[in-house]
């Protein structure tokens, strides 16, 4: 399932053959606690990020969620994780896809 915080970002998970996909705030509401596993940056759980597109309660609906999150540290929002290293987004993304298919048994 993808849900995104707008339509663009909705219309590349679906490009990216996800099954299901909604928009916005609601969306994302209603659907965090249904899902098993919620993959993005670190800004899903943090208020007003993303130019203000995520707002208090998608922030608060992911971080509250009983899903395993997988979250990738980008520094869009001034927001610094200590003791991760700095690499191109395409060696995260590898290395987010690895860890799901650990988790995954896969």
């Amino acid at each position: 399932m993808a849900l995104g915080t707008n339509a663009a970002a909705t219309a590349s998970m679906m490009k990216a053959r996800a099954d299901k996909g909604a928009t916005g705030e609601n969306a994302i509401v209603l659907n965090a606690g249904k899902v098993d596993i919620i993959l993005g940056p670190l800004s899903v759980v943090l208020s007003n990020a993303m130019m203000g597109e995520l707002t208090a309660r998608m922030a608060d609906a992911v971080a509250s969620s009983p899903a395993k999150k997988f979250l990738i540290p980008l520094n869009q929002e001034g927001v610094e994780v200590i003791g991760t290293l700095k690499e191109p987004l395409p060696h995260s993304v590898e290395k987010l896809i690895a860890r799901i298919k650990e988790e995954l048994n896969v």
